[in-house]
């Protein structure tokens, strides 16, 4: 058996392509096209990258992008008056604090600062209560974009067995909410699970959002298992051993260009029905 590749760079495109068409058609009739602010607080080098990712995305959909680069040694109280400017400018849609913050920073408190009208990037705790309870919302993008991915392959996850790897507050426990959602028995499993190995062999879903490389080994993985690796590690290597576990899947996502392009449509989505006046749509799952 041949597992087929979940494409995200394929997925990301037509998403793109949406939005473009969908800001042609509003400026067009005199709307000023949507603006992204993207805050950087420090000098991390991968960071730099994203936000000068997401800064070109903008642009080759007709997005505004509005970049604030802010020191190392800047405060949290300085964060969040640069925050509370944003919130007040109305030709912003979009605000994305860059994760990680420096440590003096009250991260937590930053995004939660940010106005849940222009979270984007789905980092409040009003957003999160919001995708708990099944509401329309602005979700966390990389969870929304394996969504997103898993629709577009028509593959329904309603009474399929679920093991999040990972209970990062971005990642793993929104995608353990949002599978829930979509129906699927969902396990969320972190650095205390015992018998990880045993839990992993029965999913049908495993999701790879723990942040350390090929730490989901192959051969844990069982038979037709859907795959989704949301990790990024040295050496363009995934959370999953995916060497292994790409010859047992039915699906899987590769490491590059699966997961993370979604990511980055996602968040032009969601930036896009900030300036539509509008959430994203909840998941409509049943509620037993």
């Amino acid at each position: 058996m041949k597992s087929i590749i979940l494409d995200g760079k394929q997925t990301a495109e037509k998403i793109k392509s949406h939005i473009k068409e969908s800001i042609l058609t509003r400026t067009a009739r005199g709307y000023l096209p949507p603006t992204l602010a993207t805050i950087l607080v420090g000098d991390d080098p991968a960071s730099h990258t994203y936000v000068n990712m997401k800064n070109k995305a903008c642009e080759a959909v007709g997005m505004r992008s509005k970049r604030i680069e802010l020191p190392a040694s800047t405060t949290t109280d300085e964060l969040l008056e640069e925050i509370r400017s944003l919130n007040e400018n109305n030709s912003i849609q979009g605000i994305l604090l860059q994760h990680p913050s420096p440590p003096q920073i009250d991260e937590r408190l930053a995004f939660d600062t940010i106005l849940p009208a222009k979270d984007v990037d789905g980092v409040t705790t009003y957003c999160f209560g919001r995708l708990a309870m099944d509401q329309e919302t602005y979700f966390p993008c990389t969870p929304y974009g394996m969504v997103l991915l898993l629709k577009e392959y028509g593959i329904d996850v309603a009474g399929k067995r679920a093991v999040v790897v990972g209970r990062s507050p971005i990642l793993g426990k929104p995608m353990a909410s949002m599978l829930t959602n979509l129906d699927a028995t969902v396990t969320l499993c972190h650095s205390k699970t015992q018998n990880l190995p045993e839990i992993v062999k029965q999913a049908d879903i495993i999701i790879g959002a723990v942040g350390k490389a090929e730490f989901i080994k192959g051969a844990w993985i069982k038979e037709d298992a859907v795959v989704l690796d949301a990790g990024y590690n040295a050496g363009n290597v995934g959370d999953i051993e995916l060497s292994v576990a790409a010859n047992k899947a039915s699906f899987h996502t590769p490491v590059p260009g699966g997961v993370g392009p979604m990511t980055i449509a996602v968040l032009l989505l969601q930036t896009l029905y900030s300036w539509e006046g509008k959430f994203s749509p909840s998941l409509k799952a049943g509620s037993k």
